[in-house]
């Protein structure tokens, strides 16, 4: 909870220090809701994406969905930083797979038809 207080207030180094804590804590004691863990994987991913380290995020991403497959943030927030590196394909994998877990998801519906026609474009320039 503290850790969520933290991230919306804006206050990232102590959100993703409490994240940290608590992961690590979850790690050694197996004794966590795989749904808290993988929204501290998210949530800290949040926090480096903020901060424009992008693999690193791509990586709390990727764990948080290795926690917790069925939770549509993290292949969002992963597609993003895919579509924004110029990985489309990846990036459309994420978020069709999103969608496949929540079809109402307005915001994977639109960064996929926009990735699909920078990808289209991209091929027609010949790159």
């Amino acid at each position: 909870v503290e850790a969520h207080n933290a991230f919306n207030g804006g206050d990232f180094n102590r959100a993703e220090e409490l994240y940290t804590q608590f992961i690590q804590l979850c790690s050694t004691s197996g004794d966590c809701d795989r749904n808290e863990v993988a929204t501290a994987y998210n949530n800290r991913g949040q926090v480096k994406y903020f901060r424009v380290d992008f693999y690193e995020a791509m990586d709390d991403y990727s764990a948080a969905i290795k926690v917790n497959d069925q939770f549509e943030v993290p292949y969002y927030n992963r597609g993003l930083i895919r579509y924004r590196l110029g990985f489309f394909q990846d990036a459309e994998s994420d978020f069709k797979k999103a969608l496949e877990i929540n079809g109402n998801f307005e915001d994977a519906k639109q960064s996929l038809h926009q990735t699909i026609v920078d990808r289209e474009e991209k091929l027609k320039r010949g790159y």
